[in-house]
């Protein structure tokens, strides 16, 4: 296999040019061999196979920088670094991670993970090139979904005043997880479709460029006042703004791109590639179906389909079947996506209520100042989000929403521990940021059924609310405790008399706390059990009544523990001089790797077995 003699980066350079078809076929195969085991990121590498081995024939690294916007298409830059046995254990504990790390290669040069970065970050290594005075190239590349993000339009304002060489290159797939949405999706489509100004770049402007002779005609045509371009490519936005564009080139031809990033290494100024590829090109089913390939669990590589069947609905699913009912009762109610209808579960809104659904692209700082608008104007807006992504919205949500007193609802998935996405998708921060935020009020369901109570909570509440909720399989024990929602107040799931112990779990952690209480009884330690349910307001009422009658206090959380409901019952406890212990179970203050979710909760600590044995040491 011409695989095998990729050993180390710039490898690829010792292959024979027309070998790069059949090593790109093999590249497939290996991604899909190993994903449909592992799991991970597929549609979206087995698109940019081609362009990455262009910029490593084209690139010398690891002196030259390759930023990869999120990053997780980053699979062939792995391969083509030397790393295939690291795709044995790709995205698990102590494994190789799914997105770039610098810790993991030198080739790696920034470590992404949220989307519409990679601009603002080869900008600064540019700087940093010029201010040092070395000669590196640097080439960030960025898709089209994340051009919807704001963040990247503020990068390409400062990138049009550079004068000296920066490449960005655009991998325009239509897709972002979901199909794009909006203006830049529609203009970049009209490129896309003028075929007249495609066809006679392949005809005329590349064959020249490969000619001696062919720079000074296209010096001249350049300098034209009315050049090629102008005629046929809609508004020219790129050049526009200062920023010389090349392209659109085919994202598959491996021969075009090494020539298109010829022309744009000699460039002295910021320069865009806009470069057309196919998600999941190679594969029918990830071409098929785009959002599930897109982060893929181990699937059948004949069929496509999951390997491990769903049995029971994910707390996504709950909430998805809870909005469609929202909306049925409340013609109020809307729902706002940032790129994420499959993802958030709001697919079956948006197929019931179309006009009352609103995907506004990858922007999250616009979806929750667009929300309070929303609700200025007298709708209920519902912005449905992973926790992980909502902190790039954390001024707007201080601005716009709570200074207002508006009332946004915020739907966050994905709260607590994700699992093999690693540290830039844990949403261990929600509860700390959030609960900063005046007037925000936040909530976290023991069960299915309490994320339905709550959803609808929420909407009647008329204040700035969260309710965040887990990844993964909803619990459905507890089912006959239902106790009604009062603002601010916890529910009490087991009361011990001759208890000395209370546990006082939030969210996700009440499950657990029911499976330390069973262990500990065995051990014949009884226990209360209370169900916070708010994160903030705090039951300070049932904090004190805890104080009067326990020893010890047990706060259970899936977040970290600075600025989490732990620091928030010492506070209280704090301010009223009560005397009791506080054992405080949270995740460290620290960045969680990838990994297996039960692995992890293990390794921070949170598991029934690992709080047992802290609680057994009191």
């Amino acid at each position: 296999m011409l695989l095998d003699s990729i050993q180390k980066p710039n490898d690829i350079k010792n292959i024979d040019p027309k070998d790069y078809d059949e090593l790109a076929a093999e590249i497939r195969q290996f991604l899909i061999e190993k994903i449909s085991v592992n799991g991970g990121h597929l549609g979206s590498n087995l698109g940019a196979v081609e362009l990455t081995m262009a910029l490593h024939l084209s690139l010398d690294l690891p002196k030259d920088k390759i930023i990869w916007d999120v990053g997780h298409q980053s699979y062939t830059h792995k391969l083509l670094t030397g790393r295939r046995e690291g795709f044995e254990n790709l995205r698990k504990f102590g494994g190789m991670s799914g997105f770039p790390k610098r810790k993991e290669s030198d080739c790696d040069c920034f470590d992404t993970g949220h989307s519409s970065t990679s601009i603002s970050a080869g900008l600064g290594l540019v700087k940093a090139r010029e201010i040092q005075g070395t000669d590196e190239t640097i080439v960030s590349v960025i898709g089209d979904g994340s051009l919807t993000g704001g963040m990247a339009y503020e990068a390409l304002n400062n990138a049009s005043r550079m004068d000296t060489n920066f490449i960005i290159i655009l991998n325009d797939n239509n897709m972002s997880i979901s199909e794009n949405v909006g203006g830049v999706s529609k203009y970049l489509n009209n490129i896309r479709t003028r075929e007249n100004y495609q066809n006679l770049k392949d005809s005329i402007y590349y064959p020249l460029l490969e000619k001696k002779y062919g720079q000074p005609i296209i010096d001249f045509v350049r300098k034209t006042k009315n050049s090629i371009k102008q005629l046929v490519v809609p508004g020219m936005f790129f050049e526009d703004m200062g920023i010389k564009y090349l392209g659109p080139v085919d994202g598959h031809d491996i021969k075009g791109l090494i020539t298109v990033m010829k022309e744009a290494k000699r460039c002295e100024t910021s320069v865009l590639v806009h470069v057309i590829t196919e998600k999941g090109r190679g594969y029918e089913p990830a071409i098929r179906h785009p959002a599930r390939f897109h982060g893929a669990e181990p699937f059948d590589i004949e069929t496509g389909l999951p390997k491990k069947k769903k049995e029971k609905a994910n707390y996504t699913d709950i909430f998805s079947t809870v909005m469609v009912k929202l909306g049925a009762r409340n013609e109020k109610v809307v729902a706002i996506t940032a790129a994420m209808p499959d993802g958030t579960g709001l697919k079956r809104f948006h197929n019931v209520y179309p006009d009352r659904f609103f995907d506004v692209g990858i922007a999250e700082q616009h979806a929750v100042t667009f929300a309070a608008g929303l609700a200025a104007g007298g709708l209920i807006p519902i912005v449905a989000v992973y926790s992980s992504f909502l902190q790039r919205a954390y001024d707007q949500i201080l601005h716009d929403v709570c200074i207002q007193n508006l009332p946004v609802v915020f739907a966050i998935d994905r709260a607590g521990l994700v699992g093999s996405d690693g540290e830039t998708h844990q949403g261990i921060f929600d509860l700390s940021y959030l609960s900063s935020i005046p007037n925000m009020h936040i909530i976290a369901p023991k069960n299915k059924w309490e994320l339905s109570d709550m959803m609808k909570f929420a909407v009647s509440s008329n204040v700035p609310i969260a309710v965040r909720y887990p990844r993964g399989e909803a619990y459905d024990g507890l089912k006959e405790m239902r106790a009604p929602l009062q603002m601010g107040k916890s529910e009490v799931i087991f009361r011990s008399d001759s208890a000395k112990i209370a546990l006082f779990a939030l969210g996700s952690m009440v499950k657990t706390a029911i499976e330390v209480k069973e262990i500990l009884n065995k051990k014949n330690i009884e226990v209360t059990v209370i169900n916070a349910r708010f994160a903030k307001p705090v039951d300070t009422d049932m904090i004190d009544e805890l104080a009067r009658d326990y020893e010890c206090i047990v706060t259970m959380e899936e977040n970290v523990a600075n600025g989490g409901l732990g620091d928030k019952v010492l506070e209280h406890l704090n301010e009223t001089n009560a005397d009791v212990k506080v054992l405080q179970i949270a995740i460290p203050d620290e960045y969680v790797e990838h990994g297996n979710v039960s692995l992890l909760h293990k390794e921070v600590g949170i598991d029934a077995d690992s709080i047992v044995e802290k609680i057994e040491k009191i």
